[in-house]
């Protein structure tokens, strides 16, 4: 092969057969054919190549017509992770099983934090969703030991919060009241560094006693979805993420397992209607409103099923 086209354990692994580095271990293993000829490791491929494995043959270049998206209410205690060496429960445990393709997790949520989690088929949509240059809104509600002051409060909106991987800013912050000593808060970034909100609080000397994801771009997690229950989305609202995210045709590639491709140079645009879960398009410099009791009286465009 020559240097175009893509390479073969990014295409298999895109296509939902695994992490790029299994797809690896099986073209090594000679798992993997291109066009009746066995594979190897840095071989690319060209729309049209047909790529066969032991599981199933896809042709380079064609597109799924069916992106699935589902929601799920992580409780905490659960890992967003397939393999675990201590062998706890984990979010997979609880999705629908898919024949030749696998879910990926669109933003990780750590053990102890609870909340609305993402699961596509269509790595174009992770992709979107997943990488820094789009900017993608996450809120949170957030419980912590004690009480913002106006200088901290300026500190996290203004300033910035120094951490030890970078400074750390926060879009939006709403005192949502609280009792006794614990203090419930609303805060929205586009970024998902890893445990940012926990690490922020912390910097500022405020332990955070609980934290739930409750909005992940336009998706916010439905009130009556019970923590450890799915909802799927339907087609018509899975078209309009789609074109929230400016993905057009409502076509997309399957996806890999856990790892979000990161080719794409697009900005998402904002959709010709809006799906009602609340939310500004990414890289908007506007900001969300908020209101109401932490992790209650969200939106979503889909109703459980």
């Amino acid at each position: 092969m020559n240097e175009q086209g893509e390479k073969l354990q990014k295409v298999l692994a895109q296509a939902g057969f695994g992490s790029r580095r299994t797809m690896e271990k099986w073209i090594a293993a000679g798992r993997v054919s291109v066009n009746g000829e066995p594979a190897n490791l840095g071989m690319r491929v060209l729309p049209g190549d047909l790529v066969k494995t032991e599981r199933r043959t896809i042709r380079v270049g064609e597109r799924d017509h069916s992106a699935r998206v589902l929601l799920y209410h992580k409780p905490e205690g659960e890992i967003v992770s397939r393999d675990d060496p201590e062998k706890r429960a984990s979010v997979f445990d609880k999705l629908p099983k898919l024949r030749g393709q696998k879910w990926i997790a669109i933003g990780r949520l750590d053990f102890n934090t609870s909340g609305l989690l993402i699961f596509t088929t269509s790595g174009e949509l992770a992709n979107r969703l997943m990488h820094p240059r789009f900017e993608v809104e996450r809120e949170y509600a957030v419980r912590v030991q004690g009480t913002m002051t106006d200088e901290q409060i300026n500190q996290v909106l203004k300033v910035g919060v120094e951490l030890e991987d970078g400074p750390v800013t926060f879009d939006k912050l709403e005192d949502q009241g609280g009792e006794g000593y614990n203090h419930w808060y609303r805060v929205m970034l586009k970024e998902g560094r890893n445990r940012i909100v926990r690490r922020t609080f912390d910097a500022l000397g405020l332990p955070v006693s609980r934290l739930m994801r409750v909005r992940f771009g336009i998706i916010n997690l439905p009130p009556r979805l019970k923590r450890g229950m799915t909802a799927e989305l339907g087609e018509g609202e899975v078209a309009q993420v789609l074109e929230w995210v400016g993905i057009t045709g409502e076509v997309n590639e399957p996806v890999q397992d856990e790892v979000a491709p990161d080719s794409s140079e697009q900005k998402p645009s904002e959709p010709r209607r809006p799906v009602r879960a609340g939310g500004n398009r990414p890289r908007s410099g506007n900001r969300t409103s908020g209101g109401g009791r932490p992790g209650a009286g969200s939106r979503t465009g889909s109703r459980s099923r």
